[in-house]
């Protein structure tokens, strides 16, 4: 006789994935999203601040890391508001800080004066350096992405999911800034 095969379990199933976040459906897929989208970029920053530390033996942070390789992209000089523009920041002092950290790592230089005439670029030791990790990053991280079936795909659908909540974040976040309570005494 035969034996009927059971359906198989989804993972997770069974899982009381509600909390004070998440009650319907769509907000629990809403809010596993957005906490696998925390876990995706605390592992990013790990794994840029880990690939820096196999190129060079400075501590650096994975936001310092991606601000080299901005700042180096198509080798062309950038200005603060230029860095916080295109890594979606308005931590200036923040960045200001991880700048002083990379002119004294000796990667970054710092050119010109006037609040709108200072730009930063990549030093001969920087390019090195961004170059290398180039190399170590194809060897581990495009490798090893390289041998998921249809992962290109993915990425690019991800990518493009990942362009439409920045812009989605941006806006819901200009109104809750907008209508904000005031404490008053």
């Amino acid at each position: 006789m035969a034996q009927k095969k059971k359906p198989e379990k989804k993972s997770g199933e069974g899982l009381d994935r509600r909390w004070h976040l998440a009650n319907t459906a769509f907000e629990i897929e809403v809010t596993e999203a957005e906490y696998s989208l925390m876990r995706a970029y605390e592992g990013f920053g790990r794994w840029q601040q880990e690939c820096l530390g196999s190129v060079i033996e400075h501590a650096l942070s994975g936001p310092e890391n991606a601000l080299l390789h901005i700042i180096r992209m198509h080798d062309r000089a950038k200005s603060i508001k230029d860095l916080a523009w295109m890594t979606n920041r308005d931590d200036i002092p923040n960045i200001q800080y991880s700048l002083r950290k990379l002119i004294k790592a000796g990667l970054v230089r710092r050119s010109g004066s006037g609040r709108a005439g200072v730009t930063y670029s990549a030093t001969e030791r920087g390019v090195a350096v961004t170059d290398h990790y180039a190399n170590v990053r194809k060897s581990l991280l495009v490798q090893a992405l390289s041998n998921v079936p249809d992962f290109d795909t993915r990425l690019s659908e991800a990518a493009r999911t990942f362009e439409l909540l920045t812009g989605i974040y941006e806006q819901v976040a200009r109104i809750a800034a907008t209508h904000r309570r005031v404490k008053r005494d």
